[in-house]
């Protein structure tokens, strides 16, 4: 099966020289696209569900992933004493990781 990487599934992701240059000169955008124009006659047109689709990467590339409210919330309670730790459930995840570990190498 082959893949169009060009379009990358986008449904208006097109390039038209000389309509975008029209908005651009015009100052007008059609749409919900936004139209981006270079000296030598290049144009850009994305569509929202790219711009959105970019703003979201940029917000993920920016977040660190980790949840630093509950980090907090963790290390306040070991200071204070009060963190409990449920023995059971943390043998189980242990067996159950060196089952995953032990388990991947014999595969082979």
């Amino acid at each position: 099966m082959a893949i169009n990487i060009n379009n990358a599934g986008l449904k208006n992701a097109s390039i038209d020289n000389k309509s975008s240059n029209r908005q651009v000169q015009n100052g007008g955008q059609t749409g919900n696209s936004a139209s981006v124009s270079q000296k030598g006659g290049d144009a850009v047109s994305l569509t929202s569900e790219a711009q959105q689709l970019g703003g979201l990467q940029e917000k993920a590339m920016n977040n660190s992933g980790i949840d630093q409210a509950k980090v907090d919330r963790i290390k306040a309670e070991i200071e204070s004493g009060s963190y409990k730790i449920n023995v059971e459930q943390l043998a189980s995840k242990l067996a159950q990781f060196e089952s995953d570990l032990f388990a991947g190498g014999n595969d082979e």
